[in-house]
């Protein structure tokens, strides 16, 4: 079995590539059934958020090549991208990268905002939507419990998310730094989903007592808005709540940008060009890239938060440090495990093989007692039929090895079968072996 990964985030990709290829959660069911079947691969699951797309994947190690070259092309034909500027700004990761990688996109250690909780939450989701579309199994399970596993682990012993830190963090931090006193300012969240609740959180906590939500229905708006105060509106409402709002925070799953280039230009007249501050932390993005050419707007995307979290990432780079070599423990030991695993299999199916034998000679052995036969010349026959028949296929294959001068084989070999060295002066003389062939 081999693990693979493939995708792109936001140290590889700039937002307009990301948006390409990523995936809403309607999409998910066809497109992990769409990638297994034009992969190949055994098992499959896709994350997409807006910093990254990756693709995780099991496969029979004899398929591992095929699928690897698969995968972007699958990914490309599957958003109508292009295919040389994905691989570009793409990686491919196999068996124990592959599995390193999964486990500090679980911790954190690969977001945009060192040790930020929220992936590991989408990455859960992530899996279930796999498990419920069946494209899960054996090994990618194991692989993502294990993965789920040592994310709590590194959350409990180190500082890596001793602070309050995410995308929405950082909106709310940068509208800090605009907005020197936030309780006289409105703000208009867009969307009703985890980042949006995290962001009206930061930002009741920093002053602001005016927000306005919206989205397309007003069940967990209405939630959202009994928790922190408020008003909850429709989309549709945008044009008429959008003139009174200073500040602007978008993040909805919507495959569209919510705000254009115009609605924003009729609010700013409105606001007789009062400027106002907006922040875009969808990928696709929900606000036209065209209002940031707007005079009187301060248009920011995930990626511009780049420069407002450095600050945090300062404070858990020795974290960072510590649960990446715990990280790379935990590799070690899922590998380790693995492959125990196959060689598990492996026994089984010898086990299974030569107790066949057994069972069939056996039954030969009683069939000719029932017959008369002497019981010493039964035994004698058993004894010999079952030695000839377990050493026929190794002898075969020793003989092969020692033909093509396989030295290496036929040392392994001898430590497989428990042969001393003084056995033979050769590490294995298959020739001698020849009777047990037939």
């Amino acid at each position: 079995m081999g693990y693979i990964t493939a995708g792109i985030n936001h140290r590889t990709a700039p937002v307009s590539l990301r948006e390409q290829v990523a995936f809403g959660a309607e999409q998910l069911p066809d497109a992990l059934h769409s990638a297994k079947k034009y992969t190949g691969a055994d098992e499959i699951v896709i994350l997409s958020t807006c910093n990254r797309t990756e693709i995780y994947c099991s496969v029979h190690d004899q398929s591992v090549s095929s699928c690897f070259d698969k995968l972007l092309d699958w990914l490309a034909h599957y958003h109508h991208s292009d295919r040389q500027k994905l691989g570009e700004h793409s990686y491919l990761l196999r068996d124990n990268e592959a599995v390193n990688q999964l486990m500090r996109v679980a911790c954190g250690l690969d977001s945009m905002i060192l040790g930020e909780p929220q992936i590991l939450g989408q990455l859960k989701t992530a899996y279930a939507s796999a498990k419920s579309a069946g494209t899960t199994g054996t090994g990618l399970n194991r692989l993502f419990q294990h993965s789920f596993t040592t994310a709590k682990q590194i959350r409990t012993e180190t500082a890596i998310n001793q602070q309050p830190v995410s995308v929405a963090y950082a909106a709310s931090r940068l509208a800090k730094q605009i907005f020197a006193d936030l309780s006289k300012i409105t703000v208009l969240l867009i969307g009703a989903g985890n980042t949006i609740e995290l962001t009206a959180r930061h930002l009741c906590q920093q002053g602001v007592s005016n927000i306005i939500v919206a989205n397309r229905s007003l069940d967990r708006p209405g939630r959202l808005t009994a928790m922190f105060g408020g008003k909850a509106v429709l989309l549709s409402d945008l044009p008429r709540v959008l003139p009174t709002s200073d500040i602007v925070i978008s993040s909805t799953a919507s495959p569209v940008p919510v705000l254009g280039k115009g609605a924003v230009e009729r609010a700013l007249k409105l606001r007789k060009h009062q400027p106002m501050f907006m922040v875009d932390i969808a990928v696709p993005r929900d606000i036209e890239p065209e209002v940031s050419d707007l005079a009187d707007v301060f248009l920011y995307t995930v990626d511009d938060l780049q420069d407002v979290i450095e600050d945090n990432l300062q404070q858990r780079k020795a974290a960072a440090r510590q649960a990446e070599r715990m990280i790379e423990a935990d590799t070690f030991e899922f590998m380790t495990r693995l492959r125990a695993l196959d060689a598990v299999n492996l026994l089984r199916s010898y086990r299974q093989s030569a107790e066949a034998v057994r069972d069939q000679e056996l039954k030969k052995s009683l069939l000719s007692l029932a017959r008369g036969a002497q019981p010493e010349d039964v035994l004698l026959q058993l004894a010999r039929t079952l030695t000839n028949k377990l050493m026929h296929h190794p002898s075969v294959q020793l003989k092969n090895a020692a033909a093509k001068g396989q030295h290496e084989q036929l040392e392994w070999a001898q430590k497989l079968l428990g042969l001393s060295p003084d056995q033979n002066s050769d590490p294995i003389n298959p020739e001698q072996a020849t009777d047990y062939e037939h």
